[in-house]
């Protein structure tokens, strides 16, 4: 069963046209996670597209950037329509962006890499202030990349409504809850 802990209260994304979603580090579009996502989604008629981001902090966020470009224009709608996320690597770059100022309709955080496993001085949360959008944190009860308590504390920081849904596992859960916890929030 899921702990669902609403750390700012507010609405989620309203009006989402589509979701764009990038995996994590080393892996590609294809992750069974995404692959999953985009199943259930597609068939609760959400479009969804998934892509692989470059290696490097650098050039990922504009990929992200790109992609939501080119999706939105696909779906004649504004990229304000979107929502967009990944899994560990792919949120974050993801984020970045949103914290950029890539405008969307909410933020998916699967297994968000708050700091390097073993090393929870090396924070990954400069930019999570500048994101004012909803989000959706999904990570696993032992994940090695950030305690449930530490996301909690950390996710606090954004701007905009956030929501983190804790589910059994470690830095890649079974999809199943995943999935769920995604389908719950956006519709």
């Amino acid at each position: 069963m899921a702990d669902v802990r609403v750390l700012r209260a507010g609405s989620g994304p309203v009006d989402v046209a589509g979701v764009l979603l990038a995996p994590g580090a080393g892996a590609t579009r294809d992750n069974r996670t995404l692959v999953a996502l985009d199943t259930a989604l597609t068939a609760a008629g959400i479009p969804v597209r998934r892509i692989d981001l470059p290696r490097g902090a650098k050039a990922a966020p504009a990929r992200v950037r790109e992609e939501a470009d080119a999706f939105a224009a696909e779906l004649g709608v504004a990229t304000e329509r979107l929502v967009v996320g990944g899994r560990s690597f792919g949120g974050r770059m993801s984020s970045m962006a949103v914290a950029d100022g890539l405008a969307v309709a909410g933020l998916l955080l699967l297994s968000y890499p708050l700091h390097p496993p073993g090393r929870p001085e090396q924070l990954r949360i400069a930019h999570l202030p500048r994101i004012d959008v909803p989000v959706l944190a999904v990570s696993g009860a032992s994940d090695p990349f950030g305690t449930p308590d530490e996301l909690a504390a950390h996710l606090a920081a954004v701007a905009g409504p956030a929501t983190l849904v804790v589910v059994p596992g470690t830095h890649g859960p079974a999809d199943a809850p995943v999935v769920a916890a995604v389908r719950d929030w956006l519709t």
